[in-house]
Parts: C-alpha cells; structure tokens; sequence
C-alpha cells in the first residue's frame, strides 16, 4: 500500500466591497504540491485592476520567485470581454509558475460574478422554472460555466446545456 498515491487541492475565491468605487478580490490555493494566494484590486465602474499582490509559500517551481514584480504588469488591464487573452499575453509565458496565472483569471471571474448575486434574488420558486432559469443566466454570460460546481458539466443547473467552444 506504501505505492499509493496522495494529492488534494482546494482553492477558494472571495471577493469583497472595500469602498463605492474599489472591490478586492483574493484566490488562496493550497494542494499538496502548492500553496499561493493572489489579491486582486479592482476600482469601479470602470473595473480597471489597479493593484495586485501575492505570495507564494510552497511550490515545485524556483523558490524564491518575485512573483509580484510579474505579475504587476497586469496593472491597467479591464476585467471584461478579452481579459484571459490579455492576462496569458501579459504574464502567461513570462513565469515559472502557471498556476498563478490561473489564479489571477479566477480572480477577475471572482468580480464578474459578484455582479451576478443580484440576479439570483429573482430566481423562481417553482421547482420546474429554476433549471431554465440556471440554464438562460449561465447563457447569458458563458464565464459562469464550469466556474463552480454549480455550474459545472454534469450539475442537473446546466444539464443539457452545451456551450459554444471557440
């Protein structure tokens, strides 16, 4: 049994108001391989990213990394329409550990999400009507699917629903 192996992962996205015109959000990771957290500034209306901090504690890339100097080249960029394309562009190849890349796009879909929890405010009550209602919300902006588990390929929330890949 000694040949067995062990991996775990959990990674949590938070976003919270700071004030009328700044939202932060953070992503922590933590598996067996990794830990990290990036925090994301975020000023409104406009959701331009003007700050960025993160730290990572453990991985299997170069320890010791500056990772905040690579990723402060995200600094201006717009969370919206292009951002991923943007983000890989800016920092996706220029370091060692992909995984902070990632986290930063979670991050940004952090905020965009939290623009959602008004909307479910309105969800039906009759069971019948909740599903299309899942189903027309995650088609109305694709960057819900399969963000959450919710929304995930599978969940009974978007059964049925096959999304456009480019």
């Amino acid at each position: 049994m000694s040949n067995l192996l062990y991996y775990s992962r959990n990674r949590c996205t938070s976003v919270e108001q700071i004030s009328d015109t700044t939202l932060k959000s953070s992503c922590r990771l933590q598996d067996t391989l990794t830990e990290a957290f990036v925090e994301i500034t975020v000023r409104l209306p406009d959701l331009e990213i003007t700050d960025i901090k993160s730290e990572l504690t453990r991985s299997l890339h170069k320890k010791g990394m500056d990772t905040d100097k690579h990723l402060q080249k995200v600094i201006g960029v717009r969370v919206g329409p292009g951002m991923l394309k943007i983000i890989k562009g800016l920092i996706g190849e220029d370091m060692d550990c992909r995984e902070l890349t990632f986290m930063v796009e979670e991050c940004c879909h952090g905020v965009i999400l939290a623009f959602t929890k008004d909307t479910l405010i309105d969800v039906p009550k009759d069971k019948g009507q909740i599903e299309e209602f899942y189903k027309n919300m995650v088609r109305k902006n694709i960057r819900m699917y399969n963000r959450c588990a919710a929304f995930a390929p599978g969940s009974p929330l978007v059964e049925g629903f096959e999304p456009l890949l480019k």
